[in-house]
């Protein structure tokens, strides 16, 4: 155990976030997302909802701030428009991390997949609620 670090981050997933670099982007995605068990940036978090961990997670990740587009979601049921409830919680774990509000940019389907494919890390959640996945891309932490 450390101070001041969410105890549902694990040494592994630490470690990513740690080796993490500018402008990489990690997946958070829910229990039912189509993930290849043998990728070693799999990370597991059976139990843990998809806003949880992301709340765990944004306590030390700094979010890309230079960027118009830093987190995505994936369309839900082809409305692009479609606000499911677990998007206003994403939405409600990103204000509260940032300190104002921060899109969560709607992606199609299999470009949100490819994307997840692409990313330095992906993080699989216990979360069940369909469309329970988000992508956030790592910023800089400024000097003192």
């Amino acid at each position: 155990m450390l101070k001041l670090i969410d105890p549902i981050l694990s040494p592994e997933l630490l470690y990513a976030l740690r080796a993490m670099g500018h402008r990489h982007d990690i997946a958070v995605v829910d229990a039912n997302f189509p993930c290849d068990a043998g990728d070693d940036r799999l990370i597991r978090l059976d139990g843990v909802s998809g806003p949880r961990a992301l709340d765990a997670i944004l306590g030390v990740f700094p979010l890309e701030e230079q960027e118009p587009e830093v987190a995505w979601r994936m369309i839900a049921e082809n409305d692009p428009a479609k606000i499911l409830p677990v998007f206003e919680d994403y939405g409600a774990s990103l204000r509260k991390s940032q300190g104002k509000p921060v899109e969560l940019t709607a992606v199609a389907p299999y470009d949100f997949k490819d994307r997840v494919r692409a990313a330095h890390t992906v993080v699989v959640t216990g979360e069940r609620r369909f469309y329970g996945s988000v992508i956030l891309r790592k910023g800089a932490i400024p000097p003192q």
